[in-house]
């Protein structure tokens, strides 16, 4: 049977799974989860997943949820392309990268939290725009630090890093982040971008008509 991706086309986390998708060769079928309109709040979505959460992935039987356990999943499933290195000290850092943008800047910047800000604490739209800004360019400050000289944020392939790297600085730009701080993670995403398996998953490219 054919996965299934509950997918919603700007949402960060599901533009990782799509990116992982296609680097495994895993062809998939759609059943999109428009967040704006709060599709993740239907009773019979919120029966797969009590997180109201997506991407969720159907397949082999399962229904995963949370974007780095399904990618875990594909990574364990098929083994080619690895997506972290398994030397342990490699394997460490990669996953350090990408919970760093997964656990320390998303979270502060997904709908829920800008809507929370938005209608329960009546923040103005600069300010919240602010605040995401803020916080963005916060975690890519210690990102470039980190990114090391390999061609990738991960080191000469890419990987889970590059796969949490590229959504953030797509949602970045559409928030007007200013990226001239970031030359390395700016190239980095360039190199990313230019695979089919990340060009694929593009929001542009996966956007409902």
């Amino acid at each position: 049977m054919t996965p299934v991706l509950y997918d919603y086309f700007r949402s960060s986390a599901c533009y990782r799974v799509r990116i992982a998708l296609n680097m495994k060769g895993i062809a998939y079928e759609v059943a999109p989860t428009n967040l704006v309109e709060n599709a993740q709040h239907d009773a019979a979505f919120v029966q797969k997943n009590p997180q109201h959460f997506v991407p969720l992935l159907e397949i082999d039987g399962h229904s995963l949820t949370q974007s780095l356990a399904i990618i875990d999943y594909l990574d364990a499933k098929v083994e080619a392309p690895p997506l972290v290195p398994r030397d342990p000290a490699a394997r460490a850092r990669v996953l350090a990268l990408a919970l760093a943008i997964a656990c320390d800047i998303h979270p502060l910047n997904n709908l829920r939290v800008l809507r929370y800000l938005d209608r329960e604490l009546s923040v103005a739209v600069e300010a919240r725009d602010a605040w995401y800004r803020h916080w963005v360019a916060d975690g890519f400050a210690a990102l470039e630090a980190q990114a090391g000289e390999g061609r990738f944020l991960g080191g000469d392939a890419p990987g889970l890093a590059d796969i949490c790297l590229v959504p953030q600085m797509f949602n970045a730009r559409r928030l007007k982040v200013d990226l001239a701080p970031f030359p390395r993670l700016v190239t980095i995403d360039a190199a990313a971008c230019a695979l089919d398996s990340f060009a694929r998953a593009h929001p542009d490219a996966v956007q409902p008509v």
